[in-house]
């Protein structure tokens, strides 16, 4: 891949909506006028099974279509799977990882053995449950995602936010995801 590209690799369990995110930032990039793709790998399809989802973003025509090996950012929704040795494949130093837990940056990278990487961390379902009433994780992720890489505006999300949850799920539901995004984004920790 190209040294343009963004490669993300999403961890989350069933139910976390990590399909979900993975396909609204690439569809987010899109209305950038980036190139991008987001799609999942589900395992037995079920709630709770830990899933993952890619999403590619780069300024050139993208012709890999394949689950992502040697990602640029790791985004884990479920602290739980920081026990899976699949999160760690394939990184190197220069993986950035964004982390849903109440553990601070150092704590989580000593945890995981992260030593030269950059680590996000944010409590994403203590977001998600004050704003949204229950703990739907993905959208703040996606909101520490944006603070930790800058890969897209968090306009054209906002926008992408409004149409993907206000015209199936209410003006309402889209508020509380926009307030979830930016929650996560003013409250995200680094290393």
């Amino acid at each position: 891949m190209s040294n343009d590209t963004i490669e993300i690799r999403w961890h989350g369990r069933g139910g976390q909506g990590a399909k979900t995110a993975a396909q609204l930032v690439a569809q987010a990039a899109l209305e950038e006028g980036k190139c991008s793709q987001g799609f999942p790998e589900y395992g037995p399809e079920r709630m709770g099974a830990p899933i993952r989802g890619f999403t590619r973003v780069s300024a050139a025509p993208i012709r890999l279509h394949c689950p992502i090996e040697r990602p640029n950012i790791v985004v884990v929704l479920d602290e739980t799977l920081t026990r899976m040795p699949t999160v760690i494949e394939g990184i190197d130093q220069n993986t950035i990882f964004v982390i849903n837990t109440a553990l601070k940056p150092s704590e989580i990278g000593d945890k995981l053995d992260l030593t030269g990487n950059t680590v996000f961390c944010v409590d994403a379902t203590k977001i998600s449950i004050e704003e949204l009433g229950r703990p739907m994780p993905n959208m703040p992720m996606v909101g520490a995602l944006l603070k930790a890489t800058g890969c897209i505006s968090m306009d054209t999300l906002k926008r992408n936010v409004k149409k993907k949850f206000g015209a199936s799920l209410g003006e309402r539901v889209a508020q509380g995801n926009i307030r979830a995004i930016q929650r996560a984004y003013e409250e995200v920790r680094s290393s």
